[in-house]
């Protein structure tokens, strides 16, 4: 079956890519459909045509995120321990956090820190995807046979994740990959067993 319409005269994911980068440096709230359209190379027809709107497209950039440079969050949850899974987990968000390719900090961070009232929908669907990532690993850490019992899984998992969180805040105040490292081995140094 035959297309309808014209095709895309430019790279999709490319475009994405380069829409990512600027949500990330600049927040959903502080992103306008210029700074889009010119980072991407696209005019304001063409962005709605294959992203939808604003907020579709920061949708779509967030799941491209996750997708790309939160590979390593996944691949942390198929270590064998807990304590690998947690060091995996930490040592390469700490490493995500501070390319020198990408900007500094986290896009589900840094893409809803400042936000209008109008726009509080877009704070919650970071927080909601942002516990979808804390889920996973709590589900993975309740599979852990050598915590000790009293380790609640869950309690385990947002320790963790706050340890990222506050990392990716201060990797985008400009703290360095060494030290977001030391702190990763403070938070080793308190888990339990």
């Amino acid at each position: 079956m035959a297309e309808r319409g014209r095709p895309r005269g430019f790279d999709a994911d490319a475009a994405l890519d380069r829409a990512i980068e600027v949500f990330w440096r600049h927040g959903y709230e502080g992103t306008s459909l210029t700074d889009l359209t010119e980072a991407m190379g696209i005019n304001k027809p063409s962005m709605y045509a294959a992203f939808g709107n604003k907020e579709d497209l920061f949708r779509k950039a967030v799941a491209r995120y996750a997708e790309a440079d939160m590979a390593y969050a996944r691949e942390a949850l198929e270590q064998p321990t807990a304590r690998a899974v947690i060091e995996s987990f930490l040592r390469a968000n700490a490493d995500a956090l501070t390319r020198p390719d990408r900007p500094a900090g986290c896009l589900s961070v840094q893409g809803g820190l400042a936000g209008g009232t109008g726009n509080g929908h877009i704070a919650d669907f970071l927080a909601q995807s942002r516990a979808g990532g804390e889920k996973a690993l709590a589900d993975r850490l309740s599979r852990a046979t050598e915590l000790p019992p009293e380790v609640d899984p869950v309690a385990l998992a947002r320790y963790v994740m706050v340890v990222s969180e506050g990392n990716a805040v201060h990797a985008a105040a400009g703290a360095s990959r060494a030290a977001l490292h030391a702190t990763v081995d403070i938070a080793l140094r308190a888990l339990p067993g």
